[in-house]
């Protein structure tokens, strides 16, 4: 038995759920057109998850802490959004962050911003995000069933009236057949594919979508790992390659200096990335040394572009500038007068001159950074250390792939996607939102409201759409 709907929506994401949310809430808001389906007493939207719960994705995200948006205007917005923001602009103004926060709201979840313009459900809780999205699918009329796991997606032409309609020389509109892997089967006249990327594979997130959109003629941009783990050289034993060229498994086992890197989280440093020898980004801010290898706030923010640099074969290594507030020759002075000090102190009388130096280092460095300084830093002494901590240089080995990564870079090309409704511009009827599109961002709330607003204009226009 064949289940009829308006409106099947792929993937119960961030994407998928505003797309639900949109689509029902229009219908329900306008009405119905004067066209249903056989057999349907009301238009049904229908959201279709693999797993057996929505939100999956959303769950883990900011650690379970979940940073659903950034309050900044377009103008600011707009510079985290990779690659073309423009293509997102209607969305954004269709659905902006503060309009977020007012429908989780009307939706019983209370927020609160923090620093950096980045918004947090009240109780710091993701789950919190999770239940208020559903409540606002499942409130506007939407149906969501989990455990669906899409197999197959068949078009056609609506044959009901076709003798008519070509009688008339009217185009067919088309139709489309969604087979689940456990034999269930949804007719759909607008179908929205929110599967998502492939980072997080655990929570569904498989590259499903890219599939369908390649079979359907649709451009797929490079794919890659962003917001994502980088690897210096020497921080993990590689003995093997990983699934693409740079790829280094998150599991794979710390060395030595990894070992006492991991754990090191640097406030205020200064690091930038050099892409075959030239300088590509820099970055202000916290930088923390993980089992994974360089993340926090200013690692993954150089992430997407050393990634796509290794990946297309170019050499990439970082410089942190540990002391990026004092300038080198004011850095110089200040070490040359501690060293003096040293020199001077009665207790370090007869020190060899390694203990003396490291003395020196617990006056500009954290104690737990120290023996990693040394050992990266071989040749630096009293004369050099200034230098040596404004110019640290780690080369890049590789990176963290889709196990661990944050958002998936590239996807469906935005050229073959009208930007204002998010319909195909080869599918008549067949739409796109979230990360599987070839739209990402930076970390900070970016992600999760592209997603927001992408799927609820994709729910809107289909619901719009129909006759």
């Amino acid at each position: 038995m064949t289940n009829k709907a308006d409106i099947v929506i792929i993937g119960g994401g961030a994407a998928g759920l505003m797309a639900a949310a949109g689509a029902a809430g229009f219908i329900a808001a306008h009405g119905h057109g004067d066209e249903r389906d056989e057999g349907n007493g009301a238009t049904r939207v229908v959201v279709l998850e693999k797993m057996t719960r929505p939100g999956r994705k959303i769950m883990i995200t900011g650690k379970g802490r979940c940073n659903f948006t950034n309050v900044k205007q377009w103008n600011e917005f707009q510079e985290h959004i990779h690659p073309k923001p423009n293509f997102l602009k209607p969305s954004f103004y269709n659905l902006t962050s503060e309009k977020m926060l007012g429908f989780l709201e009307d939706h019983g979840m209370a927020y609160v911003v923090e620093r950096g313009d980045r918004a947090f459900p009240e109780s710091h809780l993701a789950s919190d995000v999770v239940d208020a999205l559903v409540r606002a699918a499942e409130g506007a009329g939407a149906e969501i069933f989990c455990g669906a796991e899409v197999k197959e997606i068949l078009r056609f032409a609506n044959d009901d009236k076709g003798k008519a309609l070509e009688e008339r020389g009217e185009a067919l509109e088309e139709r489309f057949e969604v087979i689940c892997g456990d034999g269930r089967r949804f007719e759909c006249r607008r179908l929205i594919i929110c599967t998502g990327g492939l980072s997080y594979p655990k929570t569904g997130s498989t590259g499903d979508g890219y599939e369908w959109a390649r079979k359907t003629g649709h451009k797929i941009r490079t794919l890659f790992p962003s917001l994502t783990a980088i690897v210096p050289k020497g921080y993990k034993d590689v003995t093997s390659a990983g699934t693409m060229k740079g790829h280094i498994d998150r599991n794979t086992p710390l060395t030595e200096i990894g070992k006492i890197l991991c754990g090191n989280q640097l406030k205020n440093v200064g690091l930038t990335l050099h892409i075959d020898g030239n300088e590509a980004a820099y970055e202000f801010g916290d930088l923390d040394f993980t089992d994974g290898g360089l993340e926090g706030p200013i690692g993954f923010k150089i992430s997407r572009r050393c990634v796509n640099a290794i990946i297309n074969g170019s050499k990439a290594y970082i410089t942190l500038d540990m002391k990026p507030a004092v300038e080198l020759e004011d850095l110089t002075v200040r070490i040359s007068t501690l060293w003096n000090e040293i020199m001077k102190d009665k207790r370090n009388a007869g020190r060899q001159y390694k203990d003396k130096f490291r003395i020196l280092l617990t006056k500009v460095l954290p104690m737990s950074l120290i023996p990693a300084f040394i050992k990266l830093n071989p040749n630096a002494d009293h004369k050099t250390l200034a230098k040596a901590l404004k110019t640290w240089k780690m080369e890049i080995e590789g990176f963290v792939g889709y196990e661990r990564c944050v958002v998936t870079a590239g996807g469906v090309s935005t050229e073959d996607v009208t930007p204002k409704t998010l319909e195909s511009r080869l599918v008549p009827g067949l739409y796109f939102a979230g990360e599987v599109l070839d739209l990402d961002a930076d970390t900070g709330g970016y992600n999760l409201q592209t997603a927001f607003s992408t799927g609820y204009l994709a729910g809107q226009s289909t619901a719009k759409s129909l006759k």
